[in-house]
């Protein structure tokens, strides 16, 4: 019987050796190891109410743990050279600086677009009872038809039903309160004395003095609420007065440094759709003509505070320009090919005369500064001069025509001074400037100038524009990261590009100022950057 009580005491030995494990000797290392049972199962349980990445951590930090003074703390060979990688690679890493760039990269955050201007509007979200089938309702389904499809239904009389109704418009900013009165001031700048300014300073002053123009966060605003098309500035110089046209037919004021409106900021909407021309009358200052692609050209008065009507067709009106020193006459250009002479003085909204240019499109019209009877106009891959005495309803001829674009054109302008260049702003990637001292049949290319014009559909083309002070330099938005706009000289030569941090957009659209040194530029969400000294 003792025989058999010590063999099975012996089995009952084996078998609990079998069971009990021993720790590895990586957990048992430290000299703060203790035994006891309860504290182990109490820091069990915490270790896995961690997540995992804060586990590796505790991991890595137990081992770089101060080691024995008589050996490697139980460590194997592969643990110790694991070690001494991790080791190397911080020392590798902290030579080359890199975990200071990535402090500095998770520092850096990009600036949030400009809070100045239009305010946004929330919108009151109508909570709408929860829909339910008629299956869930238990009721049959019901039998419906689907009507027939509208017959002879033409896109003039899908424009016609959001067009503004002609005649004039009263000015009420859509952003302001229906008893909000224009401001005073406002008219005393649209009134103020327009002082001429030397033109055409030597290339180096003209240089230094681009380089004194800054930008700063107070000079970019919300002016309009879509993607900006046109810009132009007022020719008045004690203060800094814009207009913009966005997509939707608003056409935004903005004057810097005013506390009317939202931060200086009226908004109007004279126009249902893209307003894609703007410009202010160089002989009556306080009126600012608009063109817009719901076929109305239309004048803001603010001596009235109405919006006149000037011109109306049934749609597709693109681009104008004044063909009279008073402002009188203007020649405006449309999607289908044609131009139209168009007199203010006329009783009516209808034009002189219409005549075919025997092309798709009329994308951009420019007037002769000096000879008012030429005109230039922007077709699909050819720029043509035309005399507006020589025009026929049918096949009218050009004077001479610029040819080497490959693609559609976007502008084409002639110098602000003495008309003797065109600068024209095509899809191919080019900026071209051509000799038009003479109108000769053919008139030569000078430079040709590389330029990434591909914007995409989100964004307005690009154009390049003469800066009416400096008939030899001109100014065009850039694709470049980071974000920058270019000023060139007509030989080719890069003068200056504006780089700031409040520049983070593409300027689609730039203009420049008439007398002052200011530069200003409106991008697709509907913002405006001044740069000016």
């Amino acid at each position: 019987m003792l025989t058999t009580q010590t063999k099975r005491d012996s089995t009952a030995k084996v078998r609990r050796s079998s069971r009990s494990v021993v720790a590895p000797k990586r957990l048992n290392f430290s000299p703060d190891a203790t035994d006891n049972t309860a504290t182990k199962k109490k820091k069990t349980k915490t270790e896995n109410e961690k997540p995992e990445r804060e586990m590796i951590k505790d991991e890595d930090a137990e081992d770089v743990v101060d080691q024995p003074a008589g050996g490697h703390g139980g460590l194997s060979e592969y643990e110790l050279e694991r070690l001494e990688n991790i080791r190397k690679n911080q020392a590798f890493l902290s030579s080359i600086n890199l975990l200071q760039a990535r402090e500095d990269l998770q520092q850096t955050t990009r600036p949030k677009p400009s809070q100045r201007g239009l305010r946004s509007q929330v919108a009151i979200k109508e909570i709408l009872p929860p829909r339910k089938s008629l299956r869930l309702q238990n009721k049959p389904s019901d039998q419906f038809t689907l009507p027939d499809e509208p017959k002879n239904v033409s896109h003039h009389d899908l424009t016609s039903v959001f067009k503004k109704p002609a005649g004039p418009l009263l000015m009420n900013p859509i952003n302001q309160d229906e008893n909000f009165k224009l401001p005073r001031q406002l008219l005393e700048l649209f009134s103020e004395d327009i002082k001429e300014r030397k033109r055409n300073v030597d290339l180096k002053e003209y240089i230094a003095s681009l380089k004194n123009m800054k930008i700063s966060e107070d000079c970019v605003a919300k002016v309009v609420k879509d993607r900006i098309f046109s810009v132009a500035f007022h020719p008045c110089s004690s203060s800094l007065l814009m207009a913009a046209g966005d997509k939707w037919g608003k056409v935004g004021l903005w004057n810097l440094g005013a506390e009317w409106g939202d931060d200086g900021v009226l908004l109007f909407e004279p126009h249902s759709r893209p307003v894609s021309c703007l410009a202010f009358s160089r002989f009556q200052p306080t009126q600012l003509l608009s063109v817009s692609y719901d076929g109305s050209l239309r004048c803001m008065d603010v001596e009235k505070a109405v919006f006149d009507d000037v011109y109306d067709v049934d749609d597709g009106l693109k681009t104008f320009d004044f063909m009279s020193d008073d402002c009188s006459t203007l020649v405006v250009g449309n999607w289908f090919g044609d131009v139209a002479i168009v007199d203010r003085r006329t009783p009516g909204n209808s034009h002189e005369s219409l005549h075919s240019l025997n092309t798709t499109a009329v994308r951009c019209v420019s007037v002769h500064p000096l000879q008012m009877q030429y005109f230039a106009a922007a077709e699909s891959r050819t720029v043509s001069i035309y005399d507006n005495r020589y025009l026929k309803k049918t096949t009218s001829k050009a004077v001479c025509h610029l040819h080497g674009h490959a693609l559609s054109i976007s502008s084409a302008y002639f110098s602000p001074s003495t008309g003797n260049r065109v600068l024209t702003s095509c899809l191919d990637n080019h900026i071209r400037i051509y000799d038009t001292s003479s109108l000769t049949s053919e008139p030569p290319l000078l430079k040709s100038i590389s330029h990434d014009m591909q914007t995409g559909r989100w964004l307005s083309n690009l154009s390049a524009v003469w800066d009416p002070k400096q008939s030899d330099c001109f100014v065009v938005g850039s694709m470049r990261r980071p974000r920058r706009v270019e000023v060139f000289h007509e030989s080719g030569q890069l003068l200056h590009s504006f780089l700031d941090e409040n520049l983070s957009t593409v300027l689609s659209v730039t203009a420049f100022h008439p007398t002052r040194n200011a530069l200003l530029g409106g991008n697709s969400s509907g913002r405006m950057h001044v740069i000016y000294s």
